[in-house]
C-alpha cells in the first residue's frame, strides 16, 4: 500500500485518480479549493484517507497542511502536482493582468510550494516519486490559452531540473496526463470534448501506470497511457 499526495481532488483528473487509488487499496492524502467537494470526499471515505481544503496558491496554506500530514502518516510515497486552472479562451493581449496572475500562481507557484514543504521529508527518507503534471500543452502550444501553455512548458522545464536535484532512488516526472474531458477540456473545446474519455475511464489506466513509476524514470516526459 503507497501513500499518495494528490492536489486539485475536487474534481476532474485529481477526483477520478483518488477513487481509482483508493479503490486499489492505497491511501490518499488530497486537497482541493472547494471546501464542497472535500466535505463530499471525507463524507465518503474514512480514515485513513484524509482530504482537506487547501489552495495550493497560498504558501503558508500549504505548509500547514504539510505540517500536519508528514506528522502522521509521514512522507508521501507518490506526489502528484495535479491543480491546474486554465484561462477563458482569448488572445494572450486579452488576457487580464489578474487572470494571468492566477493560472501562474496556481499551475506554477502551487507546484512549487508543494515540493517545497513535501518533497524535504522524502529526501530525508531517501525514496519517493514526484509527478507534476503538465500537458500536451506544455509541449506544444495554441491560440488563446498562452497563459496556460506558459505554466505547463514551465513546469517541463522546472520538473527536469528538479530531477537533477534528487538523490539516488527517488524521481521527479514531468507528465502529459492526454486529452481528457473535463471541465477545463470543456471550457476550450466546447462540446466537442464529449469525443474524449472521461476523468473516470482515464483512471483506470492512468492509476496503474502512475504506480508503476520508479527511480529509472527520473527526469523523462512521459505521457499516460
Amino acid at each position: 500500500m503507497k501513500r499518495v499526495v494528490i492536489t486539485g481532488v475536487s474534481r476532474g483528473l485529481g477526483r477520478a485518480m483518488a477513487q481509482e487509488f483508493i479503490r486499489l487499496g492505497h491511501t490518499v492524502l488530497g486537497c482541493g479549493r472547494s471546501a464542497k467537494s472535500i466535505s463530499e470526499l471525507r463524507g465518503r471515505f474514512d480514515k485513513p484517507h484524509d482530504f482537506d481544503a487547501v489552495d495550493v496558491a497560498s504558501d503558508e496554506k500549504v505548509k500547514a497542511w504539510a505540517k500536519r500530514l508528514l506528522k502522521t502518516p509521514g512522507p508521501p510515497d507518490l506526489l502528484l502536482n495535479n491543480a491546474a486552472i486554465i484561462n477563458k479562451n482569448a488572445p494572450l493581449w486579452k488576457v487580464s493582468a489578474e487572470e494571468f496572475d492566477q493560472v501562474v500562481d496556481v499551475n506554477l507557484k502551487g507546484v512549487v510550494n508543494v515540493i517545497r514543504h513535501f518533497v524535504p521529508a522524502m529526501i530525508e527518507r531517501g525514496s519517493g516519486v514526484i509527478v507534476n503534471f503538465s500537458s500536451g500543452w506544455g509541449r506544444s502550444t495554441d491560440a488563446e490559452v498562452a497563459p496556460y501553455c506558459a505554466t505547463k512548458w514551465a513546469i517541463e522545464g522546472l520538473t527536469q531540473a528538479l530531477a537533477q536535484e534528487l538523490p539516488a532512488g527517488m524521481a521527479a516526472i514531468p507528465l502529459n496526463p492526454g486529452i481528457i474531458n473535463t471541465d477545463m477540456l470543456q471550457s476550450c473545446f466546447g462540446g466537442s470534448a464529449s469525443a474524449y474519455p472521461t476523468a473516470e475511464e482515464w483512471a483506470k489506466k492512468a492509476v496503474p501506470f502512475l504506480l508503476s513509476l520508479g527511480p529509472k524514470h527520473n527526469g523523462q516526459p512521459l505521457t499516460a497511457p
